[in-house]
């Protein structure tokens, strides 16, 4: 009875989910939203899991059902099946379970349904990556009989299964892996009579992921590519050069070669020692894919006067030829980032570039889209656009080969022009009106790399007739009327050559440029001709020429503004950028046009309140009006009574978010104009700023009207003290407040992300004034710093503590000792404890030289007083790693938490410093290598550590290179971002001396002195050996 009873538990519960499967495939909205609630309670059931098995792998199930049931259970699978799962829920799956599951899926392989099978195969590679081998040891052997099973369902599935679990194997796993799969990918791939193309080209992939995957272990484990990779790898490379030079047809595809070389690229630049011996022979096998395949992509995408054969995969995806010609473009680029491999490219460079540019020409499609499309257009000839094409790819490739050999270079790229415009001039004249295809691809790539060309010529490194090339290709080209974007290409090209050209030129290319900007111009034109004025503009003012481009700055900004109002999107964001520039060529030229700049600008900012992109140009365009003192007060008086309208308006009545664009703008005007700021800005934008932010729940408004505070404290202090209000408040009391807001525990920790500015502002500019008002904010950002979990919060409260020790570091560690912290010890330990755990993530070049010289200041403080305050507060020093533990998967960091030893907070800040100097040292090398043009790696001999590959031993010298990137610079942690000196634009931190400060000189020179001190050997016990060897590296003692 009690078994009748369970088997009856049993059948009901699969009825209630096969219920459920059937609801959630129904029309009506209501039936399939219970059947998802009952999907939930069905979930947490023991047997959920194995009833989905059932339901997937039972033949004589409805299609519909096995589908949903197949893709429920791989998501059960990731949820339920480890408890260290990323994606876990609760519960785990019973043992019980998991056995019947095991053993059911496999028949789901060689399910005629592909979707089925595929599902059936993330399933099975989603649990071995749990299960195999310890749980599931029979898994591979009934793999493996799949794949020799000659049924082309279950070979697909069980290479599904491989594919997805070579992606993420582990590195206990590999060692089991290889041996048993490459080998067997090795027969699937040379036995071209039973295989078929697309099951040979997934073992070349599966080749190719366990290869990466071998070379990222052996980094920490040497030794591991030279036991699995190394016995299989000669056969491997010669059966893949073997392929390339079979023709198209029943046994290869370009989908199969695609494979390969996409495998050659990962070998080439993984294992270039043991590569080295078979690239001879495999280069004049890519070569010919590579020339092969132009004539092919020419005939079927360029011209379209051909019909393309696409092979299409397991999966039923077309695979578009153009991918062989992206994984060809990815091999060269491999060869040019291998210092063993780079001089085979310099060796046939100007071959190499030929073919480069025959891949740069503007294709059919394009011409369509484009035309039809001047958005689409724009977005893909940008420089910095997102789309991708083999065109972009060659440009791409292109500019990677102009980088990385520069002078060598240029005279291939000059030869390959040259060829192709004569190649050209005799397809012109035999009639073929694709001729043009071609110059405009030669423009392109003259243009693209047009500082290379203009330096080696000036340099007389490179006899090239420049004049000739200016007035017989691209005037020539002008007066063409072939095609819209030879034209345009022409006038783009121009402009990238002004520094080149003399005064008659110049005028003769600007008058062009003016005639294509014209309305009566296609859209392509007139856009090129907008990209023409920006390059004019930009190289006219690096000349010191502008005058040149004052007679028809007129025509320009009616140009301009005719193309602002009738078009959208991309094209408008390209107008006004360029606008932007046109109006810092001549100033008396912009106050006179002053009035229709602002209306249209203003209008544009309002129409286009909630795209990032264009509020941001139109915050560009305001900034140079701002700045120019004659266009000020009209300026303002357009714009302000809009700002303070969006700003005083309740949420309800104006567009989400543009309050807070509206308080960015007015950012804009005040650290822009001209001090004293004008009546309308103190007493009308300030307070309405103040009572917005004071009021508001939104943090995107919280923040910007923090900002915007700020901008007004730094320019307008002294203005800000004695206007007051209607109550007598002045300027000063309101931006205590918002201050003190923006720190409010209670509200969200991201409004914060900037207010530590706004506190140092403050107490920068006020100082004694604030009176208790200083207390106050102190102890609230200390109270905002509790709950503060993400880093860019973190750092900007930290920051006002750092900056009040490099001004007031007696009066700010009393105000620290004086205060408790959250755990009952003194409110120094708790900000010392958070500031020096993040203190190697922090980011932005001007905050981390206030954060690290304030920790210089801080431990000179702490050595010459003596500070008792500072005994017994001792913090996280290095990570502790076990040598035995491998990679540290999920499973294993959750059941093994990180250890950390701990030391003295003198010793922290001590080792703090050294990782920023070996920062410093890494930043400024890379510069230097940069701007000489020299490659880090080879020139620091990195090379020399890949040569030992195969060997178990630890490398017998490291280089200062390998020294620096043996530690964890901020770069690779989350929430950095790499900012240059350069590209600082707050201009509170452009005032500050500290932002001058060179940091590696600055640490270097206080290391040494402080190397001079008696207490300097008591902090030498703590260090690493990497940290030793920065120190000696600075030239900086180290003692024995």
């Amino acid at each position: 009875m009690a078994a009748q009873s369970s088997d009856q538990v049993k059948r009901s519960l699969k009825e209630v989910l096969l219920e459920s499967l059937t609801a959630i495939l129904s029309p009506e909205h209501h039936v399939r939203a219970h059947g998802e609630e009952q999907l939930k309670l069905l979930e947490v059931t023991e047997e959920f899991g194995i009833h989905l098995a059932e339901f997937t792998v039972d033949p004589q199930g409805a299609l519909a059902i096995r589908q949903l049931a197949s893709v429920i259970l791989k998501q059960y699978v990731e949820a339920h099946w480890s408890m260290h799962s990323d994606k876990f829920r609760s519960p785990e799956t019973p043992e019980a379970a998991k056995v019947a599951i095991r053993a059911m899926l496999p028949g789901g392989l060689k399910e005629t349904i592909s979707k089925v099978r595929t599902s059936v195969a993330y399933a099975i590679s989603a649990i071995a990556h749990w299960d195999w081998p310890e749980a599931w040891p029979e898994l591979f052997n009934e793999l493996m009989n799949a794949l020799t099973s000659g049924d082309s369902n279950a070979v697909h599935g069980a290479m599904r299964v491989l594919t997805e679990f070579t992606r993420e194997v582990t590195d206990i796993q590999m060692p089991q892996v290889a041996p048993n799969i490459l080998p067997e990918m090795y027969n699937i791939f040379t036995n071209t009579d039973v295989y078929s193309i697309r099951t040979r080209a997934r073992a070349v992939e599966i080749f190719n992921t366990c290869a990466g995957m071998i070379f990222s272990i052996n980094e920490l484990h040497k030794g591991v590519a030279k036991q699995l990779l190394f016995p299989v790898l000669p056969q491997f490379v010669i059966a893949f050069g073997q392929a390339l030079t079979l023709p198209d047809g029943e046994r290869s595809d370009s989908g199969l070669k695609m494979e390969v070389i996409k495998a050659l690229t990962t070998l080439v630049k993984s294992y270039p020692k043991q590569m080295a011996q078979w690239l001879p022979d495999l280069l004049p096998h890519i070569w010919r894919t590579l020339t092969d395949s132009a004539a092919v992509y020419i005939k079927t995408v360029v011209s379209d006067t051909e019909e393309a054969d696409d092979p299409v995969d397991s999966d039923g995806e077309v695979l578009g030829f153009e991918n062989l010609v992206f994984s060809i473009f990815d091999f060269v680029n491999g060869l040019i980032e291998t210092p063993k491999f780079r001089s085979t490219v310099l060796k046939s460079l100007d071959d190499v570039v030929y073919y480069v540019i025959l891949y740069m020409q503007i294709t059919e499609e394009q011409v369509k889209t484009w035309t039809n499309y001047p958005n689409q257009f724009v977005e893909d000839e940008d420089e910095d656009t997102f789309s991708y094409s083999v065109r972009i790819s060659a440009q791409d490739l292109l500019l990677s080969i102009a980088s990385e050999f520069q002078a060598e270079c240029a005279l291939g790229i000059v030869s390959a022009v040259d060829r192709h415009l004569q190649e050209a001039k005799v397809a012109m004249a035999a009639g073929n009106t694709q001729w043009w295809k071609i110059h405009e691809a030669c423009l392109l790539t003259m243009g693209s790399i047009k500082a290379l060309i203009i330096d080696t010529v000036a340099n007389g490194k490179l006899m090239f007739d420049m004049d000739n090339f200016l007035t017989s290709v691209i005037l020539g080209d002008l007066n063409m009327q072939v095609s819209p974007f030879l034209l345009g290409r022409a006038l783009w090209a121009a402009s990238r050559f002004t520094l080149a050209m003399n005064t008659d030129l110049i005028q003769k290319f600007l008058e062009a440029t003016v005639h294509g900007i014209q309305k009566t111009q296609p859209p392509s034109v007139r856009l090129s001709a907008v990209r023409s004025v920006y390059g004019f503009c930009d190289h006219l003012k690096t000349s010191d020429n502008t005058q040149l481009l004052v007679p028809y700055l007129a025509h320009i900004v009616d140009g301009l503004v005719s193309l602002a109002v009738e078009f959208h999107s991309e094209v408008l964001a390209l107008v006004m950028e360029t606008l932007c520039i046109v109006i810092t060529i001549d100033k008396a030229f912009t106050v006179s046009v002053e009035n229709k700049i602002a209306p249209l600008t203003i209008a544009l900012f309002l129409k286009y309140c909630q795209d990032h992109l264009i509020t941001s140009l139109a915050q560009d365009i305001f900034r140079e009006l701002a700045q120019n003192e004659g266009c000020q007060q009209s300026l303002q008086a357009r714009l302000l009574p809009t700002l303070n309208s969006i700003i005083t308006s309740t949420s309800d009545k104006i567009p989400l978010g543009m309050a807070s664009v509206a308080m960015d703008v007015l950012c804009t005007i005040v650290r822009n104009s001209t001090i004293p700021l004008s009546e309308a800005l103190i007493t009308q934008s300030f307070p309405a700023t103040a009572q917005c932010t004071l009021r508001t729940d939104d943090n995107a408004v919280m923040q910007s009207g923090g900002e915007c505070i700020r901008a007004y404290v730094s320019v307008g202090f002294d203005q800000l003290v004695t206007w007051r209000d209607e109550e007598g408040n002045n300027g000063l009391i309101y931006a205590v407040r918002v201050a003190t807001r923006l720190l409010n525990p209670r509200t969200s920790e991201f409004t914060a992300a900037f207010v530590g500015r706004l506190v140092s502002t403050l107490i920068s500019k006020a100082g004694n004034t604030l009176g208790s008002d200083l207390d106050l904010l102190l102890r609230a950002v200390l109270s905002k710093m509790q709950q503060a979990e993400s880093l860019s919060v973190v750092q900007s409260l930290v920051l006002v503590f750092a900056n009040l020790m490099h001004t007031q570091m007696t009066a700010v560690l009393e105000f620290l000792c004086s205060v408790p912290g959250p755990t009952g010890k003194t409110a120094l330990e708790f900000v010392l404890t958070e500031w020096l755990a993040r203190q190697h993530l922090f980011y932005g070049a001007y905050e981390s030289k206030v954060s690290t010289t304030a920790l210089v200041k801080l431990l000179e403080h702490i050595i010459s007083t003596n500070d008792k305050r500072f005994e017994g507060i001792v913090v996280k020093g290095d990570q502790i790693f076990n040598p035995s533990e491998g990679i540290r998967t999920r499973s294993r960091a959750a059941q093994m938490p990180e250890q950390w030893t701990t030391v003295p907070v003198a010793v922290k800040i001590f080792k703090l410093l050294i990782n920023e100097l070996s920062n410093a040292m890494e930043t400024n090398m890379s510069r230097q290598a940069s701007a000489g043009g020299e490659d880090l790696d080879e020139a620091e001999g990195w090379e020399d550590c890949e040569e030992d590959d195969g060997d178990d031993g630890e490398p017998e010298g490291q280089t200062l290179s390998s020294i620096l990137g043996m530690f964890a610079p901020a770069t690779e942690f989350p929430g950095y971002e790499y900012e240059c000196d350069e590209d600082e634009d707050d201009p509170d931190a452009l005032k500050d001396p500290i932002y001058q400060i060179d940091i590696q000189a600055y640490l270097t020179e206080f290391l040494q002195r402080l190397s001079q001190l008696p207490c300097y050997s008591l902090f030498i016990p703590a260090l690493n050996d990497n940290e030793k060897h920065v120190l000696i590296s600075g030239s900086i003692p180290v003692p024995t």
